[in-house]
C-alpha cells in the first residue's frame, strides 16, 4: 500500500473499517483479491513476483494486516526479504515471521506496518528503530512517512473515514471516491521530499495515474461490532481505467 486509513473501534457499529491504494509499478504481475488456495485461510490480492501480499485478512486466525514502503532511508536493498512475507506470515500466524513480537523486523527493506490481531491494533516499523506498538482506538493514516505523518493524501483518507463513519453510511461508494481522488489535498502543509522518492512525493494525490508506476487497485474493508465483514477490491489499468472487481464477505472470530 501507499496510502491508507484504519479506522479501529472508533464507531459502535464498526470494530474495523480500513481503506488504501497499492501504487506499484504496472508491469508487476499481481493475482486479484480472493481467498488463497494454500489452506491459509488469507483473503487478499497477491504480488506473483515475490507471492506475499500488501493487505489482506484472514478470518480463521482473527488478523488484518497491511504495509506500506517507509521512504527517506536510501535506496532498497534488493537482498532483503519481500514485504510481503511478513505481512502473509502475519496474516497466515504461521512462518518465520507470524509472531509480531518476535519476528526480525531488520530482515526487511524500511516499512509501517498495522496489524489487528484479536482485539489489538498493533503499529510495526523498522526504521529509525524496531517498533512494535499497540495503538488505541481512533483513526490512523499511513503512506510512506511515519504513522500519521500529515502528508496530504493521507489526511484527505482520514477525514473521509471519519466522514463515513458519522454519516451512518453502510455502502463503501464515498471511500472508493476519496481512494480515485487526482486532486491534490489543500492543507496548507508542505516539506521537503527525501531524495529517494522521485516516484511518490507526499505532495501527490491519492489515485496516481502513470503509464508505468501508479495506482494498481483500491481496497476497502470492513467489519462490523457484530463480525460480518466484507473486503472488495477494484483493479486500474496504466490508464487508470477499471480493470476489475472482487468482493468477498467473511464473518470475523466473536471475541471476549
Amino acid at each position: 500500500m501507499c496510502v491508507a486509513a484504519i479506522a479501529w473501534h472508533a464507531h459502535p457499529r464498526w470494530r474495523l473499517v480500513a481503506i488504501g491504494n497499492r501504487d506499484e509499478f504496472h508491469e508487476r504481475p499481481a493475482a486479484p483479491l480472493g481467498e488463497w488456495d494454500d489452506d491459509s485461510g488469507i483473503i487478499a490480492g497477491r504480488d506473483l513476483r515475490s507471492g506475499g501480499t500488501w493487505l489482506g485478512v484472514a478470518p480463521r486466525t482473527g488478523r488484518f494486516a497491511l504495509v506500506t514502503n517507509l521512504r527517506g532511508f536510501g535506496d532498497p536493498d534488493p537482498s532483503c526479504a519481500s514485504r510481503g512475507a511478513l505481512v502473509t506470515d502475519l496474516l497466515a500466524a504461521q512462518g518465520p515471521y507470524a509472531d509480531p513480537d518476535a519476528a526480525p523486523l531488520n530482515d526487511f527493506n524500511p516499512f509501517n506496518l498495522l496489524l489487528v490481531h484479536g482485539e489489538t491494533l498493533r503499529f510495526l516499523s523498522n526504521r529509525p528503530a524496531s517498533v512494535r506498538a499497540a495503538l488505541a482506538p481512533g483513526i490512523y493514516g499511513l503512506s510512506n512517512g511515519m504513522l500519521d505523518e500529515p502528508w496530504p493524501k493521507t489526511l484527505a483518507l482520514k477525514a473521509a473515514t471519519l466522514e463515513w463513519l458519522t454519516s451512518g453510511a453502510k455502502a463503501p461508494e464515498a471511500l472508493f471516491a476519496v481512494l480515485a481522488s487526482e486532486t491534490l489535498p489543500d492543507t496548507g502543509l508542505h516539506s521537503a521530499v527525501p531524495s529517494d522518492v522521485p516516484a511518490e512525493p507526499r505532495e501527490t494525490p491519492p489515485f496516481i495515474r502513470n503509464a508505468v508506476y501508479g495506482t494498481r487497485c483500491s481496497t476497502v474493508a470492513a467489519i462490523t461490532s457484530d463480525g460480518e465483514g466484507v473486503i472488495e477490491e477494484r483493479r486500474f489499468s496504466s490508464t487508470g481505467q477499471v480493470t476489475g472487481i472482487s468482493r468477498t464477505n467473511f464473518s470475523w472470530p466473536h471475541l471476549h
